[in-house]
């Protein structure tokens, strides 16, 4: 069986992150050369032992992507290595507010847009050329179900929403030059912040567990499985459209009577 992303090279942002690493070590095994962005080096542990694991490789590039400099090195870079870039994954993202907006801090909101909507726009700003330059390519941006449904974070939710309608214009925008766009909204998936976060509250971690009517919530690789499909040719003819992966949630929670 052939790999699914032989001879593609694809950029993951977040790649040390429990999703980041998951859809790096995915793209490896199936051929692609990756290079795996994240903010710091202190961070690449996650990645330990994913080379050599597949049949792509993985080269790390540390960059903060919500700073355009260091995103044009980065692209820089990637023409100088690979020539081309066929596939970006727009992971990053980081929230700093936990709150009703008339709590939330000026700063807080500034910080969390800059890492969930100014990141991946520099970053599909600066990718889009180097497909432009080849045979066009796959953009796969990670929203949230918050970008569908009101749950909490104010400002997070507002850049999730943010990335579905400026991915969906890039689509419309990049389309003759065969680049498509494509969002994912998971549901709560187990990495290690988010059960560090959880362990605080077990008994709101079981309730929450019960929402879902799959019966658990994700785990990286359900997301990172439905990103490889987005980013390979199997795909070809998606581009515009929001993909929901969050084990039944947003269609519907089982109603329990005690």
């Amino acid at each position: 069986m052939s790999a699914r992303l032989h001879a593609k090279t694809a950029l993951v942002t977040g790649a040390a992150g429990g999703i980041g690493s998951a859809i790096v070590r995915r793209f490896v095994a199936e051929g692609a050369a990756v290079v795996a962005n994240d903010i710091a080096s202190a961070t690449w542990s996650s990645l330990d032992g994913v080379v050599g694991e597949g049949r792509g490789k993985v080269t790390a590039h540390v960059a903060d992507h919500s700073r355009e400099q260091e995103v044009a090195a980065m692209m820089a870079r990637v023409r100088a290595e690979h020539g081309a870039l066929d596939i970006l994954v727009n992971n990053a993202f980081a929230a700093y507010d936990d709150c009703a907006i008339s709590e939330l801090a000026e700063a807080d909101w500034d910080r969390t847009l800059a890492a969930c909507l100014k990141g991946p726009f520099l970053c599909t700003k600066h990718a889009i050329p180097l497909m432009q330059e080849g045979d066009g390519g796959s953009i796969v941006t990670i929203s949230s179900v918050n970008a569908l449904r009101a749950v909490s974070e104010t400002a997070y939710t507002a850049a999730k929403g943010g990335l579905i309608s400026m991915m969906r214009l890039v689509a419309a925008d990049y389309a003759e030059w065969n680049i498509r766009s494509n969002v994912i909204c998971p549901g709560t998936v187990a990495t290690s912040a988010s059960m560090d976060y959880w362990e605080q509250f077990p008994s709101g971690f079981e309730a929450l567990r019960r929402m879902y009517p799959l019966g658990r919530i994700g785990e990286p690789e359900d997301i990172a499985d439905y990103v490889l499909f987005l980013a390979s040719d199997e795909s070809r003819w998606v581009t515009g459209t929001v993909h929901v992966v969050d084990g039944g949630l947003m269609g519907g929670t089982r109603l329990e009577v005690v």
